[in-house]
This record gives C-alpha cells, sequence and structure tokens, in this order.
C-alpha cells in the first residue's frame, strides 16, 4: 500500500489538528452559551441563544467532527501508524465514532428541539418541561463530550497505551 511522505504527513497532521481545535473550541462555546442562556431577560433573546447553538452545531461541529474523522482515517491508511496497531489509535477511533453518534442522535435531536420550542413558546419556553430536559441533557452530555475530547487530545500527544501484542492478531 501506498505511503505519504513526511512533508505529506505533516499537511494531513496540520489538518487534523485544525478539525479538532474547532469541534473542541465550538463545542466549548456552545457549552457556555447554554448555560448563560438561563439568565436571558426576554423569549426573543433565548430564542437567539438557542439559534446561535444550532447555528455552530450545523455550520461548526458536524463538518468539524467529521473533517478530524476523515484526516484520522487517511492518516491511518496513509502512514505507519495503521488502524489497529496501537492501543491508544484503537481508543481514539472508538471515542470518535461514539461521539460522532452520540452528537447525531442525542445531542442534535436535543439541540433543535430546544431551538423549535424556544421558537414556538420564547419565554415561556423556561417553563416547558421538554424544553428544561433537552437545555439540561445538552448541559450535561455537552460537558461529558467535551472531556473526552480533551482526554483524546491528550491520549494524541501522550501515547499512554503503546503497540499491541503481535499475538492479539494486530
Amino acid at each position: 500500500m501506498a505511503k505519504i511522505g513526511l512533508r505529506g504527513k505533516q499537511w494531513l497532521k496540520g489538518f487534523h489538528i485544525l478539525f479538532i481545535c474547532a469541534w473542541v473550541g465550538t463545542g466549548i462555546s456552545m457549552l457556555l452559551i447554554g448555560f448563560v442562556k438561563a439568565r436571558v431577560p426576554n423569549g426573543d433573546e433565548l430564542y437567539a441563544f438557542n439559534v446561535a447553538i444550532k447555528l455552530l452545531d450545523e455550520f461548526i461541529i458536524i463538518p468539524a467532527a467529521f473533517g478530524s474523522l476523515i484526516t484520522g482515517i487517511l492518516l491511518c491508511w496513509l502512514t505507519n501508524w495503521g488502524f489497529f496497531k496501537f492501543n491508544w489509535i484503537i481508543f481514539k477511533w472508538i471515542s470518535t465514532i461514539a461521539q460522532i453518534l452520540f452528537g447525531t442522535f442525542f445531542l442534535g435531536p436535543w439541540t433543535n428541539g430546544a431551538t423549535a420550542i424556544a421558537g414556538a413558546e420564547r419565554a415561556l419556553a423556561l417553563q416547558n418541561t421538554t424544553y428544561l430536559y433537552f437545555k439540561q441533557m445538552n448541559n450535561c452530555f455537552g460537558a461529558v463530550q467535551m472531556i473526552l475530547l480533551i482526554a483524546v487530545i491528550f491520549i494524541s500527544v501522550l501515547k499512554p497505551w503503546g503497540k499491541r501484542d503481535k499475538q492479539s492478531g494486530a
């Protein structure tokens, strides 16, 4: 299988880091907006906060997550790292795919639901149990997701688990 040279690997790694920075930075921004929106003085502002979170999700989080996934695939495929040679890479695969799936099936729908309710009910959304549930779930699990993403960054740098045993089929 053809491998890329050092310069290609550097470019690919640079884009990989760029995508993960966008994913983490935007996720933290969304969390901060989510925590601040409980203190808004009127329904129009509440709706605006929800729309801002939704737009950040759709236009930065989703592309950045998939950019990270695609550049990760390319890094494994086109370099000597491989897909399953190192335990830290396996952890990154599991974590990245799990987070993309969790975002797709839970965080995204909660964000969209909260935005729809805030759009329809404005300030009354703060008394709507479904809206409050969506808000609480996004705040709680969004924070968990950010902690896990930051852990993945440190695992990428520290590479704590090394190479898999040759006897384990790697």
